[in-house]
């Protein structure tokens, strides 16, 4: 396992979609491994391939909460509920926070490390954490969602990771 640099905009690979993974193989497991070692040490609650400059459709959330994370490979969202303002942040633009508006449920379907198709109906931070993530494999951050660049703020330094910072308002 490695800990992998985090891409920052303007990179330009946060704005590419990723690649539909084939295979799930040992090349999957260690990109997932090193997902995860990587969002741990910068303190986040997910992190998408392409933040580490892969562009394959696999990410990882981990919630405080949780025990265990969750692996999705190959994720997309089937269907959104109602509609909420959140304030997030992205390890891939630090030292910002915005509010944006998010699905107040989502479900989701994709493959665990297995290959198993799995299926999530979500609300609260899991819900924000799965749509911010499949944005980031769909080349969309959430500051192509703000609705008023008013609603992007400028953190003090060291004010922590910043996929930490997802909220509901």
């Amino acid at each position: 396992m490695s800990i992998l640099p985090i891409r920052q905009l303007p990179d330009l690979i946060l704005k590419q979609k990723a690649k539909k993974v084939r295979r799930i193989d040992s090349s999957i497991n260690r990109l997932i491994a090193d997902m995860l070692e990587t969002m741990y040490a910068a303190s986040g609650v997910g992190l998408a391939a392409n933040q580490i400059g892969v562009l394959q459709r696999v990410i990882v959330i981990h919630l405080p909460e949780d025990e265990l994370p969750i692996v999705y490979i190959n994720p997309v969202i089937t269907s959104r509920e109602g509609e909420r303002e959140v304030e997030e942040g992205c390890l891939s633009i630090p030292g910002y926070r915005g509010f944006i508006m998010r699905a107040v449920q989502v479900k989701s379907k994709g493959q665990n490390q297995e290959g198993k198709i799995v299926k999530i109906t979500a609300d609260g931070l899991l819900s924000q954490a799965i749509e911010h993530e499949i944005d980031h494999l769909n080349g969309i951050l959430y500051v192509d969602h703000l609705t008023n660049h008013n609603k992007l703020e400028k953190l003090p330094p060291d004010n922590g990771s910043m996929d930490s910072m997802l909220t509901t308002r």
